[in-house]
């Protein structure tokens, strides 16, 4: 019976039901039946686990184990709680990451670390003999512990010899080291330590056991054994081979080498053997010796052991040879590995490697790097230079020099770096952009900062990572304190949770690293596996609730902290705690409420609902009036206007002289926000502050404050955090200046700064009086790491010109400086409209363009900016606005037009010339100072621009307000000017898959969707491409909020929704259910609760699920989810759904899926309580009365009871007829047009389908066994029986029913592109079917006067001209769509009632968009098919050259004459088709499309190739529904002429005239010359066509060769066939050599029929068929001119030539391409 628990067998319910069955059976056998049952399950991975997390009983053996648990030492390792402890740990080990706290995440390695280490302990344990303590206490001192307390070094060999102890068993101390404990040195410290050791597996195994209890697990549980897709760590178990220079795997690691980036200490081998010099490789190095580790093992070894010698200090000649010059500066070495492999270091009190380099690739760059270097002073060179001597004159080896603090010396000028624009970014990339991480032994810095301190950075990545370090520092401090303190509380606070949630799992490693040392590189990888992230979220759409924290302050413990989160949730957090839900603050409550996310005012929900009713230009100075200090000391927190117009001239002096007009749109803006009940971030801090005057803080107050992004908070925020921390000085502010600056911020440092200090001088005053008051200390690391000194001066100079007009804007900062010197901007001057436009050199043309990298970026102004330059030169590359880019970078920028859509003039940019000297000519600043606020403005975006590069800005401008800047910048010589005719700088650089995938997740996590979707579809990854469409959908839609019609606002919501849904079909873990969460969220403010509910059940929300669906009346499911998930759902809510489903099923009689009562009694008190009398229907069921109980259902509106009861009834005839009837009514209600059962939220509905089959169908007339076989087959899903039904409707005349069936049909979109023409016939033909009923139906003048139609759309009428349109019809859901604001409908119980008039109006509307909607998709589909159009290169040839080609491949056995009349068949069919859209609509734009199809029956009727048929093939019998074809054909080709106009088509006038009056002549020979002549397009045309020397109209000569009558039609068309050539008109190639052929085929029937010949002229002429169609060609008396027609024969020649030597240029000329040869 053990095979029951065989993987194959508990993969399904039914074997799991067994499984379990049997494990009952064997817990009431006895303990020993069990254990034979628990070992088996145990043998096999993940299986133990998974039984006993679904298994309900589990409790007593969990209990009766844990009592048994051994509590000696020598019973553990044979116990069945070892093996347990084994299986789990193991398998939790492999458990996704993201399905688990952070805490219970580490807890999990912890214990699996403490098991694997606990069995060797305890046999050690065993087997100690204790003869004396002195040779222990030898072997405890072989581990020397170094100073730092993080790395314990290894001993050397020798030591180990002479320590090693004699009188005792030798003791492997290792495993007690890595257990944390101490090795015991009497029998009684032995004994004490295996109880120990016992005591925290026991507790191990008790926490893996609560895991099993834990429901949220379950699902990835059962994942660990029947995985869909889990690949973890496909890279990260490193290939080791053993050699004497890389130790085995299984080997310990010394310690876990904590470096940037992290795969340095999972992917490398043991550093033993390595020596005193710290070894530092560059990330680049890096990655070529993993290239080596992987395809060259050998030359891996040489360079490992090569960088190992360097670390011992083994200098040689071989391997420390300087590489620059001795002028060079800082010497640069090369280690030599092979003949032309070698390694480049520089040596200080460290080795750097700075890459493993060819001989080829030693340049000049090192020469560079040296002079470079030696910048940083003459000391800075002593200590480069400077050798110890050799320890031991034998070996030679030199260990590293320890130098004293050295004074800081002020930084060498040096020459002009004479580089090539490569070397110089090579240069750049060696000294700032690349990464150097540790190769051979840890080393943890920690940056030394005061206590309090504000903090500059001109990068986020130095601020933040300096912070993350002192937490660190401080945490790591207490963990080591020997002294019993309390655990300091930290807190890291930002604006961005993306922020808050990567610092802190960058805490988390750096945590972990340091206790990782002793393991294995099989162990570290497993753990590398488990951290492993797939999928993309947005971490602000994470639940608050599912932060692992808890939802309000004053519930935070030790364990909690260092806490990382976002402002909104700290604030959050203190608000749960000090303000009612009851009142209006409640808003602050919001946690993970889709209906509430618009009621708080962030940007996009002011810019998008508040702004477009402000005055423009202003939009961010309104944090002035209620974030500032001053608001503070108002009542209501909001500065009143006096206070505020008399702010001091540097709160935002841009906008001084308009305060009013702000104030202004402050009230405006506070009035709409008091109507829509919203908040915002102030609202939130003054609700907070206000009642924190009156409250004591709630719970602990913090020990650290570090606030980041310090710009994005207001000063009232800077108050609310300072009275978290209860240690003055232990709060650390740090912001970015590259923010400070940007255009709208006020933020200035120097105004925090002055606030906390004010603050502070409060809290003394109030609280201690004799306390000494500090400033806060501010310090700016002012070295620019991200771009090279080209751009930074350039950026500096558009700070220094705002620092000197403007110098109350920003912080007085000292300059930023860059590492190295790089190429300046480039500015693109000159190119103006008389020139050759500069696009084509910077994108290329459209046909041809270049492509831009991933990390390349052109900057544009604004969306319509970007259009614009899109249209121009399409998709280049990375598009952004500056809006966008900010917080971004990239290696190249490109700032397109930035002046040009400015919306300052020349006149004020040319303030900036006063920064000029000698500029006299510049605006005098002063006398009008507020008229040059808006170029301030300017300017701080364009500091934004300019700083998203790291190696290249380019400035693009062709509009003379840029002329200011450039010469400002000319004059500094801060740009290279590029002007036509100058070399142009290559742009373009290519971009690999996986840096496409990087920098698309980086953009992702920045929120630029559109963005990211680029880099994804570029990197190949369609699954990322589909996530970010599904988020920006989810923006697009919250943009339309409060802008859109609610309808399309729900419509926006609705398909992001779908698009959530998609993807989390696809995804796994958290992801999976965030994007359902995100979907479900999404259909709730669409309106859709059923799909919400559904979405919800996906994303384990049980108690919104069930809510939704109770809201949607699905309580079926509600009552599932209350049964399967009750445990999960709050009480009041379990036990509030439950009465709500009670009173459903019993007030309805329905059966319920579950049992609503557990016993009689309790059923029949509750429907006493609530008044319920249904059940006499079901008494009169139980007494075998089945027709007066059906009859009794009908008459209270029960169908489907009622059919039951018939069919139940054996002894009445008539009950199958009557139970019939009552299915065809029920479905005709429920599904009449374009209802589906998927939009039929009514489950009875499946149960006629049911009931359907039992009927005896040999009782039925044919007629209504018909329609019951339709309903079923629609309910089911079963298209392709529709077809038959709907041909039997037909033939029966019941149009209704055939409509019904065919609506099914075609309302499933079908992809008919790759149909034959066979099956592209018979689809159209049918479909026409489709179409000209629905065409019928508005044909009738007063539709409901036909009770047919009432029935097929489900109306009813109710008196007079009053009618009902019942809920979920067809026309209800159109009339939903478009209800608000209506006036002319009521509502009603059932749906709407309106009057005939407006049901007929809305009937036919709906119809005809339904026609329009159905054709207008089957015409898309139907141009994108290639059976209209033949591959002319494969037909000929048998191959095609083109990849994809858009046309069909016919072979020419196939091409015969009736699949070139089946091909013009489905030509006439589509025209069919669409003239029912245009008879529907007939305002509709048709132009375009008629001609497109008329142009493909032209070239299907003339084709170029003769084998493809011809007109003369051309059997009228055979074509569709032949004289309404030719009917509308005509009328088509008509219509074409009266509607082309050769001012609008020029380009093609002459092609569709030709073609048009080839149509006309072939298909309507009779009228055509009438109505062809009256046509705009022949009486008067462009100029080209006008013969110069009579001015005649050319076309008048092309329409009298076709129609054929005249005596010189002949020479007409040889003279307008000339004119056409000598002029070289615009024409299709095809089109004309059709015209030649009919000129020439007329010329030689009647130059043979002239009197020349003999009575037979033709006898013995062989011609081809369709010369002989037409009569006019064998008319009498036309003139043959011999001399025009040698003359157009010569044309024709030299034609065929010139095509010929153009093919001949190629390889060959493409027979797709003649047809649109012009």
């Amino acid at each position: 019976m053990l095979d029951l628990f065989s993987k194959d067998r508990i993969v399904n319910e039914a074997g799991l039901r067994a499984a379990l069955r049997h494990l009952d059976a064997m817990s009431s056998s006895g303990a020993t039946a069990l254990q034979a049952t628990v070992e088996h399950m145990l043998s096999s991975p993940h299986i133990f686990a998974y039984i006993i997390s679904v298994w309900d009983r589990r409790e007593a053996m969990i209990s009766q184990i844990m009592t048994d648990f051994p509590t000696k030492s020598q019973e553990y390792p044979a116990s069945i709680a070892r093996k347990m402890l084994d299986n789990l740990s193991m398998n939790f080990l492999a458990f996704p990451a993201e399905s688990l706290a952070m805490d219970v995440s580490r807890d999990i390695t912890r214990h699996r670390c403490f098991i694997e280490g606990a069995l060797p302990a305890l046999f050690a344990l065993n087997t100690m003999e204790f003869f004396g303590v002195e040779s222990f206490e030898d072997e405890i001192d072989l581990l020397d512990e170094s100073d730092d307390g993080f790395v314990k070094k290894k001993v050397p060999q020798k030591m180990r010899k002479r320590n090693r102890p004699k009188a005792h068993t030798s003791i492997d101390t290792s495993l007690f080291v890595r257990l944390g404990v101490v090795v015991p040195l009497t029998s009684e410290a032995a004994a004490s330590l295996s109880t120990q050791i016992l005591a925290k597996l026991k507790n191990a195994l008790s926490f893996y056991f609560s895991l099993l209890r834990r429901t949220e697990l379950a699902g990835d549980i059962k994942a660990l054994l029947f995985p869909v897709v889990r690949e973890y760590a496909k890279y990260v178990a490193p290939e080791v081979s053993s050699t004497e220079d890389v130790e085995s795997p299984t080997d310990r690691l010394n310690a876990y080498q904590m470096v940037q980036p992290m795969k340095a200490a999972l992917y490398f081998d043991n550093a033993d053997g390595f020596g005193e010099w710290q070894i530092l490789i560059s990330t680049e190095a890096y990655k070529h010796l993993r290239e080596f580790r992987r395809t060259d093992k050998k030359t891996f070894k040489i360079i490992f052991k090569k960088i190992k010698q360097l670390s011992n200090g083994h200098f040689s000649d071989d391997n420390h040879r300087r590489l620059n010059g001795p002028d060079a500066g800082i010497p640069i070495y090369d280690a030599k590995m092979t003949k032309d492999l070698q390694l480049v270091v520089s040596v200080f009190s460290l080795i750097k490697i700075y890459g493993i380099y060819m001989d080829a690739q030693l340049d000049g760059i090192w020469d560079a790097l040296g002079s470079h270097l030696a910048r940083k002073g003459r000391e800075y060179r002593r200590r480069c230079i400077f050798r110890n001597r050799p320890v031991l004159s034998k070996d030679n080896a030199i260990l590293p020099a320890s130098f004293p603090l050295a004074e800081p010396e002020p930084e060498c000028s040096g020459g002009p770096l004479n580089l090539s624009n490569k070397d110089m970014d090579h240069l750049h990339s060696l000294l700032v952009l690349e990464k150097y991480v540790t190769f051979s032994q840890h080393v943890f810095m920690l940056t030394v900062l005061p206590l309090t301190c504000l903090t500059y950075l001109s990068y986020s990545t130095s601020k933040t990572t300096t912070m993350l370090f002192k937490i660190l520092g401080i945490q790591r401090a207490w963990e080591m304190s020997a002294i019993d303190m309390p655990k300091p509380r930290q807190i890291f606070v930002t604006k961005s949770r993306v922020l808050a949630t990567k610092v802190e799992e960058y805490f988390t490693k750096l945590l972990e690293s340091l206790a990782l040392a002793g393991y294995t590189l099989e162990e570290l990888a497993k753990m590398k596996a488990r951290s492993v992230q797939e999928g993309l979220v947005d971490l602000d759409d994470v639940p608050e609730s599912r932060m692992n924290i808890p939802m309000k302050y004053s519930e935070l413990e030790d364990k909690h902290f260092p806490l990382f989160l976002t402002f909104d949730r700290l604030a959050k957090m203190i608000a749960a705690d000090i303000l009612s839900r009851k009142d209006s603050a409640g808003v602050f409550f919001n946690v993970d409420d889709a209906d509430a996310h618009d009621c708080f005012v962030t940007y996009d929900v002011f810019a998008n609902q508040y702004w477009p009713h402000f005055p423009q230009n202003l939009s961010k100075n309104l944090r002035i009036v209620k974030g500032s200090e001053h608001a503070l000391t108002c009542p209501e927190g909001v500065l009143d206007r006096p206070n505020y117009l008399r702010l001091p001239h540097r709160s935002n002096p841009n906008f001084a002289n308009q305060r009013g007009i702000l104030y202004d749109m402050f009230e405006h803006y506070t009035k709409i926000k008091r109507q829509r009940r919203h908040h915002d971030v102030a609202d939130r801090t003054h609700a907070i502050l206000k009642v924190l005057r009156s409250k004591e803080f709630p719970g602990k107050q913090i020990d650290y404050l570090y606030v980041d992004e310090a710009q994005d908070n207001l000063l009232i925020d800077a108050l609310f955090l300072r009275q978290l921390c209860r240690n003055p000085d232990g709060m650390f502010w740090a912001g970015d200046t590259a923010q400070t600056i940007s255009a709208g911020s006020s933020f200035r440092f120097d105004d925090l700064k002055a606030f906390l200090y004010r603050v502070e001088q409060q809290n003394i005053s109030a609280n201690s009086a004799g306390a000494r008051l500090r400033q806060p200390a501010m310090f700016q690391l002012a070295i620019n790491y991200r771009s090279h000194g080209g751009i930074i001066n350039c950026a500096r100079s558009v700070i220094e010109l705002i620092t000197k007009f403007w110098p109350n804007t920003i912080d007085t900062l000292r300059p930023e400086m860059g590492v190295v010197d790089g190429l300046k901007p480039v500015f693109f001057t000159g190119w103006d409209k008389a020139t050759v436009h500069h696009e084509q050199f910077l994108f290329g043309t459209k046909g041809g363009h270049i492509e831009f990298g991933a990390e390349q970026c052109i900057l544009v102004r604004d969306d319509a900016a970007r259009q614009r330059l899109r249209d121009q030169v399409g998709e280049v590359g990375l598009i952004m606005t500056l809006y966008e880019s900010k917080g971004l970078e990239f290696n190249d920028v490109l700032l397109y037009n930035f002046f040009e859509d400015s919306a300052v003039d020349l006149s004020r940019w040319r303030v900036v010339l006063n920064g000029v000297d000698g500029q006299g000519y510049a605006p005098n600043f002063d006398r009008d100072e507020a008229r040059y606020a808006g170029v301030c403005s300017e300017l701080k975006i364009l500091y934004v621009g300019i700083t998203r590069a790291r190696k290249n800005i380019w400035i693009v401008d062709k509009s003379d307000r840029s002329e200011p800047m450039r010469i400002f910048w000319t004059s500094r010589n801060q740009v290279r000017n590029c002007t036509p005719g100058t070399e142009v700088p290559h742009l373009a650089v290519s971009s690999t898959p996986e840096e496409w995938a990087s920098f698309g997740r980086s953009l992702f996590s920045h929120k630029r969707y559109s963005q990211a979707i680029h880099c994804f579809e570029r990197a190949n990854l369609h699954r990322e491409v589909k996530v970010c469409e599904a988020y920006q959908l989810r923006e697009a839609a919250r943009s339309s909020v409060g802008v859109a019609l609610l309808s399309n606002q729900k419509r926006a919501f609705n398909v992001a929704a779908d698009a959530f849904t998609d993807c989390g079909a696809t995804a796994t873990g958290n992801q999976k259910l965030q994007y359902y969460r995100n979907s479900a969220d999404c259909y709730v403010r669409a309106g859709d609760d059923l799909k919400a509910a559904e979405a919800y059940l996906s994303a384990r929300e049980f108690e919104q699920a069930a809510k939704r669906y109770s809201k949607v009346g699905r309580f079926d499911k509600t009552l599932h989810v209350l049964n399967d998930h009750g445990m999960d759902i709050p009480e009041e809510t379990t036990a509030e759904l439950w009465t709500v489903c009670r009173l459903f099923y019993c007030s309805r009689t329905t059966r319920p899926p579950l049992p609503l009562f557990s016993t009689f009694e309790e059923e029949l008190e509750f429907m006493e309580d609530y008044d319920l009398d249904y059940v006499r229907a079901s008494l009169l069921e139980s007494h075998s009365r089945y027709y007066e109980a059906a009859e009794l259902h009908l008459s209270e509106n029960r169908p489907l009871e009622a059919v039951r009861a018939f069919i139940k009834d054996e002894s009445n005839v008539d009950s199958t007829i009557r139970a019939a009837d009552t299915m065809l009514e029920y479905f005709w209600r429920k599904c009449s047009f374009r209802i589906t059962v998927k939009s039929i939220a009514d489950e009875p509905l499946q149960h006629f389908i049911a009931l359907a089959d039992q009927l005896e169908a040999n009782k039925l007339t044919p007629a209504t066994r018909d329609l019951i076989s339709m309903f079923q087959n629609i309910l089911r899903g079963n298209h392709e029986p529709l077809r038959n039904l709907a041909l039997n409707f037909h033939k029966q005349n019941n149009k209704l029913a055939a409509l019904i069936c065919l609506d099914h049909i075609f309302s499933r979109t079908t992809d008919i592109r790759a149909f034959t023409v066979d099956e592209m016939q018979q689809f159209l033909q049918q479909f026409h079917t489709y179409a000209r009923l629905l065409y019928l139906i508005l044909t009738f003048p007063d539709p409901m006067k036909h009770r047919d139609l009432q029935r097929l759309f489900s109306i009813v009428r109710l008196s007079g001209d009053q009618f009902l349109i019942p809920d979920g019809t067809f026309l209800h859901n159109n009339l939903m769509e478009v209800r608000q604001g209506i006036t002319w409908i009521s509502e009603h119980s059932s749906g709407y009632t309106t009057s005939r008039r407006v049901v007929t109006q809305l009937l036919q509307q709906s119809i005809r968009t339904i026609l329009k909607d159905k054709i207008t998709e089957i015409n898309a589909m139907c141009c994108k098919s290639p059976v209209f159009s033949q591959c002319l290169q494969f037909l000929i040839s048998g191959a095609c050259r083109r990849d994809n080609c858009p046309k069909e491949h016919v072979a020419v056995s196939k091409s015969d004459r009736q699949y070139h009349d089946n091909r013009i068949a489905i030509h006439i069919w589509q025209i069919l088709i669409l003239q029912f859209m245009h008879s529907a609509h007939p305002h509709i734009e048709r132009r375009k499309s008629m001609q497109n199809w008329l142009k493909h029956l032209y070239e299907i009727n003339n084709p170029p190739f003769f084998i493809q048929g011809s007109p003369a093939d051309l059997d009228m019998n055979l074509m569709p529904l032949r004289r309404d074809g030719m009917k509308v054909g005509k009328l088509w080709i008509r219509e074409s002429f009266y509607s082309l106009d050769p001012l609008h088509t020029q380009a093609e006038f002459l092609t569709v005239l030709m073609g048009m009056t080839s149509l006309s002549f072939a298909f309507d020979k009779d009228d055509a010359p009438v109505y062809i002549s009256r046509a705009k397009c022949t009486i008067s045309g462009p100029f080209e066509l006008v013969r110069k020397w009579d001015k005649r109209y050319m076309a008048h000569d092309l329409l009298n060769s076709y129609q054929g009558a005249a005596h010189s039609s002949i020479s007409s068309g040889i003279l307008y066939i000339l004119h056409v050539l000598d002029n070289r008109l615009y024409v299709n190639l095809s089109v004309l050599c059709d015209c030649i052929e009919d000129i020439c085929s007329a010329f030689v029937i009647n130059y043979r029929m002239g009197p020349d010949f003999n009575e037979f002229p033709l006898h013995n002429v062989v011609l081809p068929c369709n010369w002989l169609l037409f009569p006019h060609k064998f008319t009498a008396k036309k003139k043959t001119n011999l001399l025009l027609m040698n003359k157009l024969l010569d044309e024709i020649a030299r034609l065929v030539e010139a095509l010929r030597v153009e093919a001949s240029m190629g390889e060959s000329l493409d027979f797709s391409e003649i047809r649109d040869y012009n």
